[in-house]
């Protein structure tokens, strides 16, 4: 290891602050220098966003807020759709 540069000091592992800024660091000069890598987290992005967002405006609306007017009558109804007894005939 002599002659390499290592990107964490023995100083800086014991300063958050420092250690921040490393990581920062690493990962600047790591994007600064993709082409391919920068198009393809566009892309991952742009996926995420509307897996997340347009997706959930639009097929999945608020059951519980629509249905229920109080914390009471929403907590009431989760926790007996989830502690409901399954007839057999559903488990076959």
């Amino acid at each position: 290891m002599t002659g390499e540069t290592e990107y964490f000091s023995v100083a800086e592992k014991n300063n958050p602050i420092k250690t921040v800024h490393g990581i920062y660091t690493f990962y600047r000069d790591g994007f600064g220098g993709m082409v391919l890598g920068k198009k393809l987290w566009k892309i991952i992005l742009i996926k995420l966003f509307v897996m997340f967002v347009i997706l959930k405006l639009f097929f999945f609306p608020n059951f519980l807020n629509t249905n229920f007017h109080t914390d009471q009558e929403k907590g009431n109804y989760v926790l007996e759709q989830i502690t409901r007894n399954t007839s057999p005939d559903k488990l076959k």
